[in-house]
């Protein structure tokens, strides 16, 4: 899996044992389906190259996530961004890096509000969610269980 994407390049290794990764580099709109179709790849590899489970469940939770996060540093950062997806210890981490030092926040509830509940939905399908400031911007990271329940319960928050 690799070639350019949105001038940058995308890049699948393994850096680690048990760790695989894929970072791809994106700078406008267009980025946002890329990254969704960058994660349906990566995680049609992760399944059919190494053997890992991943669900339906999953495949549709990280899409979600990926566009979630994309979406808001194209629309509040300026210049590029970059995301990575990796396999580390059964999960899927999502990180997406952009040059916005302003942590996102999730709104309180509102029923009347339309739109601008992307975060509040990555924090519910997440298991964990966290924001680290870079010496230039800032990093995002949720991640996703990768594999259901074997009882078919859904895997998500730790509570």
């Amino acid at each position: 899996m690799s070639g350019t994407v949105s001038g940058g390049t995308r890049r699948m290794a393994s850096s680690a044992p048990g760790t695989l990764v894929v970072s791809a580099s994106y700078e406008g709109g267009e980025g946002i389906g890329e990254a969704r179709a960058l994660a349906r790849e990566f995680l049609a590899d992760v399944q059919a190259v190494h053997g890992l489970p991943v669900s339906d469940r999953v495949m549709g939770t990280v899409q979600l996530v990926v566009s979630e996060l994309v979406t808001n540093a194209h629309k509040y950062a300026p210049g590029p961004y970059a995301l990575t997806l990796a396999i580390r210890e059964g999960a899927v981490e999502v990180t997406v890096w952009d040059g916005e030092p302003a942590v996102p926040m999730a709104r309180a509830a509102d029923t009347g509000r339309i739109g601008q509940h992307g975060m509040e939905i990555v924090m519910a399908v997440c298991r964990s969610f966290e924001v680290h400031r870079e010496p230039v911007g800032k990093r995002v990271r949720a991640t996703v269980v990768l594999a259901d329940d074997p009882a078919g319960n859904m895997v998500g928050r730790l509570i």
